[in-house]
């Protein structure tokens, strides 16, 4: 089997609404363009991965795939995943770890595909479904989490992580409110976006560790290492860091050395496809650490999430990014989460995703070959 053609249609998302995660997001412009790539192989098989997210338009990641990535894959066999994959990392100063994500991601589903077998099987299944939770938006006023995390409560999702305004004290009376509202028992975690200094962490974490919360999210700079490692002293509560920045496997290796935090975290997009985020779980695994799942930021990237997610012993739960406007976008049928909080594993071969292809065709904007 051999790779024949690589190719990138961009196709427009409209009407996203005006929401913010922390400082560090894009503000939003109302409509992002996502690309579906397709990897053909001379089999006839197809691999597909969606590339873009709503704040970071396919478009500007797209060119430097075609550029830079596709000569790379062009006649290889598409199976020969690590080999393709070092090739790949190899061309990182040039083109956008994401986009090496997405070319990993295809050539997971043109292996499913070909083994007549959900990725997740490829990979070795250890699980057939997993606990949901809902990762809340910034809102304006206590009251607003409060009700969405009742909301979420009683529709039998398993837990609710707080995306707070990022302004300490604040954070900590929306912390306040949703746990008196949710009681003691019910898994709350909060996931502050990098937006403290130290003390100021310090201060939220202790706070938030004698409300019980079940795990305390990327509290201090990105690449802060120094005063992670202060701070998982200081606390108890376990620290939840690694989303970022934006690397490849190695990039884990002084945050465990340092024991700066607690859990890893990653998911396909930022850390460059479903290979790495396997041997991540894997690597995590020897330290008897957990590696948490982050969105994915698009509907396919969830799907390929969720197969790592089903073939990895150690994780928890599956993140599902409020508002889905803002994240679903491009299937006919997306990820849903059952009346016992439940999201089940995908059982088509390849990604299993039923791709909207009418709406891409509709939407489409251009073909970047």
């Amino acid at each position: 089997m051999k790779i024949t053609d690589v190719t990138l249609t961009l196709f427009a998302w409209e009407s996203i609404p005006s929401t913010i995660y922390g400082h560090h997001t894009a503000r939003p412009t109302g409509k992002s363009d996502l690309g579906l790539l397709a990897i053909t192989t001379d089999d006839g098989i197809t691999g597909h991965a969606f590339l873009g997210t709503s704040s970071n338009p396919a478009s500007l990641d797209g060119p430097g795939l075609i550029r830079f990535l596709k000569p790379l894959l062009m006649e290889q066999n598409p199976l020969d995943r690590e080999r393709l994959n070092r090739l790949l990392w190899g061309r990182v100063r040039a083109a956008t770890v994401r986009a090496i994500g997405a070319c990993d991601v295809a050539l997971w589903d043109i292996a499913g595909k070909a083994a007549g077998l959900p990725i997740h099987r490829l990979i070795g299944t250890t699980r057939d479904q997993i606990a949901a939770y809902a990762s809340s938006e910034i809102h304006a006023a206590p009251e607003a989490y409060v009700e969405q995390a009742r909301h979420y409560q009683s529709t039998g999702w398993r837990a609710y992580k707080i995306h707070p305004p990022q302004s300490w004290r604040d954070d900590i009376k929306v912390c306040e409110a949703v746990r008196k509202a949710v009681g003691d028992d019910y898994t709350v975690m909060l996931d502050s976006t990098w937006s403290y200094r130290y003390e100021e962490a310090l201060r939220v974490g202790r706070a938030i560790e004698e409300m019980g919360f079940y795990w305390y999210e990327d509290p201090l700079a990105d690449q802060d290492l120094y005063n992670y490692v202060k701070l998982k002293q200081k606390l108890d509560i376990p620290i939840l860091a690694t989303e970022f920045p934006i690397g490849g496997f190695d990039a884990y290796a002084p945050w465990i050395l340092e024991r700066a935090t607690d859990f890893l975290r990653g998911d396909v997009a930022v850390k460059g496809g479903i290979t790495t985020l396997v041997k991540t779980a894997h690597l995590a695994e020897a330290f008897r650490m957990n590696l948490e799942v982050h969105h994915g930021g698009n509907s396919l990237n969830n799907v390929a999430n969720l197969h790592v997610i089903m073939a990895i012993r150690n994780t928890e739960f599956f993140e599902v990014l409020l508002p889905d406007a803002m994240q679903k976008y491009g299937l006919l049928e997306d990820i849903t989460v059952d009346r016992a909080g439940l999201v089940h594993a995908p059982t088509e071969p390849g990604l299993g995703a039923r791709i909207d292809f009418e709406l891409i065709e509709r939407k489409k904007v251009g073909v970047l070959n």
